[in-house]
């Protein structure tokens, strides 16, 4: 079984209007203390999240995994670590029969059920949310809470990225419900790597 770091900084390309900017904003994550990023990148054609992709490889490749999100293909060709995927994307065993069983596999849950389902798959971590309310998809599943987060804890024995409206404030609170690691946005966007060293702190 894998171990996910305890901060799982999300890159989302939406946040940066130049490829530079998010390649800078990655390193700062990095030099933060970051050890795993996911890139995301929900309106961007093929060939700019490529080329956004090998950026970021190239950057911060050596230090940190790289998971990409939704494309298992991209995820190939600009060799990064895994791939996650969502309830509405590639399935996550077509996603598994495309990445091969070195990378990891991410898929995301929003209830119970979609947990419990998760759990029967190849999945190497289930990510669940929205915990908290959150501003960073135009519809959101509905919000989980702690309480969601302690649920989904005794349904599966793999490693539980919590997601959604995740802060240093409420962090702590998310880990102690019985998530191994939580997945950040927006707060990791201003001041990137003391906001991550931050986190670390909080999450020890």
């Amino acid at each position: 079984m894998i171990s996910v770091p305890r901060l799982y900084a999300i890159v989302d390309a939406a946040y940066f209007s130049a490829t530079k900017d998010l390649s800078a904003f990655a390193e700062e994550l990095v030099a933060g203390g970051c050890r795993l990023l996911q890139y995301r990148n929900k309106s961007g054609n093929a060939r700019l999240m490529l080329e956004q992709a090998r950026e970021l490889k190239q950057r911060v490749g050596g230090t940190a995994k790289l998971i990409m999100n939704d494309r298992a293909d991209l995820c190939l060709i600009a060799e990064f670590d895994g791939v996650h995927v969502g309830q509405n994307d590639l399935s996550a065993e077509s996603a598994r029969g495309i990445i091969g069983d070195g990378r990891w596999l991410g898929l995301s849950t929003h209830n119970p059920e979609q947990m419990r389902e998760a759990d029967r798959t190849s999945v190497d971590y289930l990510a669940l949310g929205p915990v908290f309310s959150t501003a960073s998809k135009e519809r959101p599943d509905p919000v989980v809470g702690i309480e969601g987060v302690r649920q989904a804890r005794r349904l599966t024995r793999r490693p539980l990225v919590a997601i959604g409206g995740i802060t240093r404030s409420n962090a702590a609170s998310v880990i102690a419900a019985g998530a191994d690691a939580v997945a950040v946005i927006s707060d990791l966007l201003r001041e990137p790597r003391k906001s991550a060293e931050e986190f670390f702190r909080v999450l020890r």
